[in-house]
């Protein structure tokens, strides 16, 4: 959420900050402002009847021990008790209303995020060059299926469209690279967090993903209680709210996790040529990384993020571009985004495997999250995210990119020690 004071006292930034990703919010933020002064102004009228009954209401002992008749006293409570509830009605109604205005409102991009769409992401440097084959290469499907990797029908008859098994090598090489991942960051500090994958609304509010986006998630109803649900559609959504509502000292920042968990998205389901096989799906692996910062550590932690996310693709020896996204491209909840995409040889395009994001204090300030600064006042935390890794797209860079003439895939040497010192799958 926004700082209402950098609305109140800026709001000519804040209307350009947010057309830099191309949304015209200039009512919205209007909008905010007015019903601002209002309730201020309802909030200060209240607060002088209360005043006012608390003045009145420490007369009447008095009067009665003096034997005096209260009874023009009781009828001024009364008609200011009936006054006061109906200030504090409609403060409550303006407050109703702020908050519902204020939860539209995306994050404000960082100075130097370029404004527009995805057009304008820049790519900011490769690694490797593309894979060059002097054999006719395959694409993953193909790959997967000769090989008994992936059983598509077999997911679909199971799950419908956008599901898929994993067998045999194709599970063990999963399940090589979730360790993988996993022991690269433990051997960096982050502690290992194996979060429920059913989640509160709380949880999305926090995140930025409520109430905008809960179209965009699986609900899970409880038939035996009014209990509601949702499956996460990342980690993300669980680790930024592991801390809401306390007060961090300086002393556990910054607090560094990683997690596990499959994820879970409805609004996947694109069955267009370049999403085929694992490209998209309705439920995905991703190890996630979070971080709780404070705000002059929060660039040196977005930093360690790309770099971390970077290293995993390097260490696979895959050919990747490191994009920096235009304000348009970045999620609602997030002031700057790096993108590590993969080369997807067959699709002659590159893939997102991880998106490395700072918050900066959004998800904090809707979450309650806060530390006590070196001068004793709270602040709000800052909060990072970045995928380290997306499976779904990984397996299939290796498959294409480690292809051989003859059909089969090496093994990249760092997960080798996960397969039983497999180098080949045939």
């Amino acid at each position: 959420m926004i700082d209402i004071k950098l609305i109140r006292t800026n709001p000519d930034y804040v209307k350009a900050a947010i057309r830099k990703r191309e949304m015209d919010l200039d009512a919205v933020v209007d909008e905010v402002i007015a019903i601002d002064v209002k309730r201020r102004e309802a909030t200060g009228k209240a607060e002088a009847m209360k005043a006012q009954q608390n003045a009145v209401t420490k007369k009447i002992p008095a009067m009665k021990k003096a034997g005096e008749d209260t009874t023009a006293v009781l009828a001024e409570m009364k008609a200011l008790s009936e006054a006061v509830r109906e200030e504090n009605e409609k403060l409550s109604a303006l407050e109703e209303k702020q908050q519902e205005l204020m939860l539209s409102l995306p994050n404000l991009p960082d100075e130097d995020v370029v404004a527009g769409g995805k057009e304008q992401n820049e790519p900011l440097h490769y690694y490797k060059e593309k894979p060059a084959f002097d054999f006719e290469p395959k694409n993953h499907v193909e790959l997967c299926e000769n090989l008994g990797l992936i059983d598509y029908q077999r997911g679909a008859k199971i799950a419908g469209n956008g599901a898929w098994v994993y067998r045999g090598a194709g599970a063990r090489l999963e399940w090589a690279l979730l360790n993988f991942f996993i022991e690269e960051h433990l051997n960096d500090g982050y502690e290992l967090v194996l979060p429920p994958h059913m989640l509160n609304y709380e949880c999305g509010y926090v995140a930025g993903q409520f109430p905008k986006f809960g179209d965009e998630v699986y609900w899970i109803q409880n038939p035996t209680s009014a209990d509601k649900k949702f499956m996460l559609p990342t980690a993300e959504t669980a680790l930024v709210n592991l801390h809401r509502d306390e007060i961090l000292t300086l002393e556990e920042l910054p607090r560094k996790y990683i997690a596990y968990t499959p994820c879970y998205r409805r609004e996947a389901g694109s069955y267009r040529s370049e999403e085929r096989g694992m490209i998209r799906g309705h439920q995905f692996n991703k190890v996630e990384m979070v971080q709780y910062t404070t705000e002059e550590g929060s660039d040196e932690a977005f930093a360690e993020l790309v770099r971390k996310a970077e290293t995993l693709v390097q260490k696979l020896g895959l050919h990747y571009r490191l994009s920096k996204l235009a304000a348009g491209d970045c999620s609602f909840s997030m002031a700057r985004t790096y993108d590590i995409e993969v080369w997807i040889p067959s699709m002659g395009i590159y893939k997102e495997v991880s998106s490395a994001s700072n918050a900066r204090a959004y998800q904090a300030r809707r979450g309650n999250v806060k530390y006590r600064g070196e001068d004793k006042k709270l602040h709000f935390a800052h909060t990072l995210n970045a995928s380290g890794l997306a499976t779904s797209r990984v397996l299939p860079a290796i498959v294409e990119q480690y292809q051989n003439a003859d059909g089969s895939v090496t093994v990249p040497e760092v997960l080798r020690k996960f397969m039983g010192g497999q180098e080949v799958i045939r």
